[in-house]
């Protein structure tokens, strides 16, 4: 068996492979069936049930990914036998992604848990592969990790065999718990030793999902305005929303690459913060597009909610993403107050916009844009003390 090391945090040009490419294309499936089933259940009138379970699934889906990203910035060997273990991974992503639709609607978690154990199975052998090729702390953190991996993937199971008649309120509290366990065993496997992850590396897949996630909305919602355009020759109603909603898009994508973040990842502490924190940016940049669907199917007459909600789901999610970004990301590059204010005012105003009626989205859309041209002639100003 060829050797599994651990490669350099200082390794230079380190970049994602093109097997790391294909692992996140694979998210895509998972990432448009949560979207979807959102959509439907705003559009529905069921949108704090609906966002609920996005939440959970989105934590499934996420997790998922985090976990694989982590170990191969780390151990990334590149050789036959982590490939096929990572197709196997793969697999699982695909067996989720087919699950989706019964958790979200039913809360029958059985299909997801299938894919997880197949991602889990594959993921263990490769720490308990790390584990072997190593030796003193290193090799206990691979071992904390296969063992705790195991052990939390088993309470997963177990959560399967509670009663049919079990509460929503039991089951969201199972959930809830094992969610944490699955957060706390990084924390618990790297208390002494942290692995070799490299913060260039970290940085640059982080924001390649971001981009994918982001490309998802996209593409989700051209779809929604051209079906709503064939079905109901809807233009006057649907341009204002098509063209916030990408001026939103674009905008995300300009405040999230604003900066270098692996300059601000030098330790365990911070990659852990940001890290678990792009849960809230992931989840709501995917919500932006199932918000503009909403939008879309609202202005149409298709969705039976008032407009403004359908307004909400395009202006909270967008929010967030402003907030979060910059609580996470962002702010660590600011030099003064005048540089740090205009995120968070951002994302009052969009939040704002939500009462405006039929143009929200659009308006939502120029105050996206504005806050980027302000971020922009602010980084150009001389140097300020302080």
């Amino acid at each position: 068996m060829p050797v599994m090391t651990a490669r350099s945090r200082t390794e230079e040009h380190r970049a994602s492979t093109p097997l790391e490419l294909f692992f996140d294309l694979c998210f895509v499936v998972a990432v448009a069936q949560a979207g979807g089933r959102l959509v439907h259940a705003v559009a529905e009138g069921h949108a704090l049930t609906g966002i609920g379970s996005y939440a959970a699934v989105f934590f499934a889906i996420w997790w998922a990914w985090v976990n694989f990203s982590w170990f191969a910035s780390a151990y990334d060997t590149d050789d036959p036998l982590y490939r096929v273990v990572t197709l196997v991974q793969i697999t699982g992503v695909l067996v989720l992604a087919a699950g989706v639709p019964r958790a979200f609607d039913a809360g029958d978690w059985t299909v997801v848990v299938i894919g997880y154990v197949v991602m889990r199975l594959a993921l263990t052998s490769q720490w308990l592969r790390a584990a072997h090729c190593t030796e003193g702390s290193e090799r206990r953190v691979a071992l904390r990790y296969a063992v705790g991996i195991m052990v939390v993937q088993l309470g997963w199971i177990a959560m399967l065999a509670l009663p049919d008649d079990s509460s929503a309120g039991v089951r969201a509290a199972a959930f809830v718990v094992l969610a944490l366990a699955e957060m706390a065993v990084p924390a618990i496997a790297e208390r002494d030793r942290s692995t070799s992850w490299h913060p260039r590396h970290i940085g640059e897949r982080y924001g390649l999902f971001t981009i994918i996630v982001l490309g998802e909305t996209i593409a989700a919602a051209t779809v929604a305005v051209q079906e709503a355009l064939d079905e109901h020759d809807a233009l006057a109603e649907l341009l204002p929303i098509a063209a916030g909603g990408l001026l939103i898009v674009f905008s995300a994508w300009w405040i999230y690459f604003a900066v270098p973040i692996h300059d601000y990842l030098r330790g365990s502490r911070e990659a852990f913060v940001w890290g678990y924190g792009h849960y809230l940016i992931f989840g709501s940049a995917a919500a932006i597009g199932a918000g503009i669907e909403v939008a879309v199917e609202e202005a149409v007459g298709k969705a039976h909610v008032p407009t403004e909600v359908a307004a909400a789901a395009v202006t909270v999610p967008s929010a967030l993403f402003m907030l979060t970004v910059w609580a996470l990301h962002a702010r660590h590059f600011k030099r003064d107050l005048a540089e740090q204010l205009p995120l968070p005012l951002a994302a009052l105003a969009i939040l704002a916009c939500t009462f405006i009626g039929p143009w929200a989205v659009f308006v939502a859309g120029l105050v996206a844009a504005a806050t980027v041209a302000v971020s922009v002639l602010l980084s150009r100003r001389p140097d300020v003390a302080g």
